[in-house]
């Protein structure tokens, strides 16, 4: 039988204050006592710790995007904003240390970034945002995560005051240097492996959805989002599939959970080991595809999955292994979304019966439009050979770089096109020049997409 194992999750190990923070304590402490009395001398708030804060991006994925300091006491500026020039952050990444730029800085009440035009409230938490536009704002090379402990020193070098209340917190002639790294959604992931019975095995990470958490025994069953990342992200890491493209993060994040609790399951490929050959590194891979059917089964078995309501996404290599594994599994899946994909057209009518959308780049250069990769035909050649075996496809065609309301607009008409007409089976492309970053990446506006998001959830087996 199949077993689940689980395995500790990346965390960062976090201090209070490094060394470097720590060394002047005695002689700020001292300054502190002898200024305390004085009118317009700041006391001292000690720091008890630094952490970064990352954010995995529509389009550039993982990015460090604030430092959140807390003290032992609360920060109040009586409403006043804090002149972001009253700190500087420098960053040690890739072995270059370089300045970020400071955006905003505010107090709150936990270490968390405060989206609002007027962020922030008064707590022990100082948020310094910063520029994700930075060249050195990446919280990963181009697989791995950067080593990020201890790699940001934060300078405080004004006092910053409230007008007409006096100072608040006190310039400080040290770095603080932060030992702890904070990602929201994806520290709510649990990792483990998977063996499976021949031997292969395939590490996940697993996000439970707050409701099982507080009563697992409710009896609720919940839909399973099975999550395939693409070629890039291969790697015994076991992180990056969350990391490198926002597809499981954007399903697990708490806006979508409140309206569609789900387990979300992210399988990682490993990298190729000399015993596997080269059958091991593709979800179309015998043996890769192997162990994520059995995974899968063993996920929906050990927790309380809906089994009419599992759902099967993907990008790149992932919508690739999306198009292989449907038509093996023709009963199994409710509904899938495949991205930049590419496959072989004579599968396409046995799967012409599941909720499909697709969408992909017309000038897409990794995995071309309708040549596909490596001679297999891409997404247009794959949706005509669903059309020619019977299934309706509805079409549409807007800029991948539409604002998100403009995009969802499109999105809704072409839904509502499809139930006009009975179609299940939904393909969007992107004309040429219109994906930002790179025409690979059609992803980035599909996962942030509610009307897709919301048109998965609505279907059952």
């Amino acid at each position: 039988m199949p077993r689940i194992t689980r395995r500790t999750a990346l965390t960062a190990a976090a201090s209070a204050v490094t060394a470097t923070a720590l060394a002047p304590a005695t002689t700020a402490a001292a300054t502190d006592a002898t200024t305390a009395g004085r009118p317009g001398v700041p006391k001292l708030n000690p720091v008890l710790r630094c952490d970064l804060l990352t954010r995995v991006t529509p389009r550039h994925n993982w990015l460090v995007t604030a430092v959140a300091i807390r003290y032992a006491a609360p920060i109040d500026p009586r409403g006043d904003v804090i002149p972001p020039s009253s700190f500087q952050v420098t960053a040690a990444v890739g072995g270059k240390t370089a300045a970020r730029t400071v955006t905003r800085v505010y107090p709150n009440t936990a270490a968390e970034v405060d989206d609002r035009a007027r962020p922030g409230r008064p707590g022990d938490h100082l948020i310094i945002e910063l520029d994700p536009g930075d060249t050195n704002a990446r919280a990963s090379g181009a697989t791995d995560p950067l080593p990020l402990d201890r790699a940001y020193a934060v300078r405080q070098v004004a006092d910053v005051t409230a007008h007409g209340n006096g100072p608040v917190l006190a310039a400080r002639p040290f770095a603080i240097r932060n030992d702890g790294v904070r990602t929201p959604v994806v520290d709510g992931f649990t990792a483990g492996s998977f063996t499976d019975s021949a031997g292969f095995e395939l590490d996940f990470r697993l996000h439970q959805p707050t409701g099982y958490l507080r009563r697992p025994g409710a009896g609720t069953r919940y839909p399973l989002v099975v999550t395939l990342h693409g070629g890039g992200e291969v790697s015994d890491n076991n992180m990056t599939q969350l990391t490198a493209n926002r597809i499981a993060v954007a399903f697990a994040k708490p806006e979508r959970q409140r309206r569609n609790p789900a387990f979300v399951l992210a399988p990682q490929i490993p990298l190729p080991r000399p015993m596997d050959g080269p059958d091991g590194t593709d979800w179309t891979d015998a043996k890769v595809r192997g162990a994520l059917v059995e995974l899968v089964d063993a996920a929906a078995a050990a927790y309380p999955v809906d089994a009419d309501r599992l759902y099967l996404v993907g990008l790149s290599s992932g919508a690739r292994g999306i198009l292989d594994l449907l038509p093996k599994q023709p009963r199994r899946y409710a509904a899938a979304l495949a991205t930049a994909g590419w496959g072989d057209p004579s599968v396409m009518a046995g799967i012409a019966h599941i909720p499909l959308w697709a969408d992909h780049s017309v000038d897409d250069p990794t995995v071309p439009y309708k040549e596909g990769r490596f001679g297999k035909p891409g997404t247009w050649t794959l949706m005509n050979a669903l059309e020619d075996s019977g299934a309706k496809v509805t079409r549409g065609e807007w800029g991948n770089d539409l604002p998100k309301a403009d995009f969802e607009a499109r999105s809704r008409a072409l839904l509502s096109q499809a139930r006009r007409t009975g179609s299940h089976a939904l393909f969007t492309s992107y004309p040429a020049g219109t994906t930002p970053v790179n025409p690979h990446g059609a992803w980035a506006q599909t996962y942030e997409n509610d009307v897709v998001i919301d048109w998965l959830f609505d279907q059952s087996r």
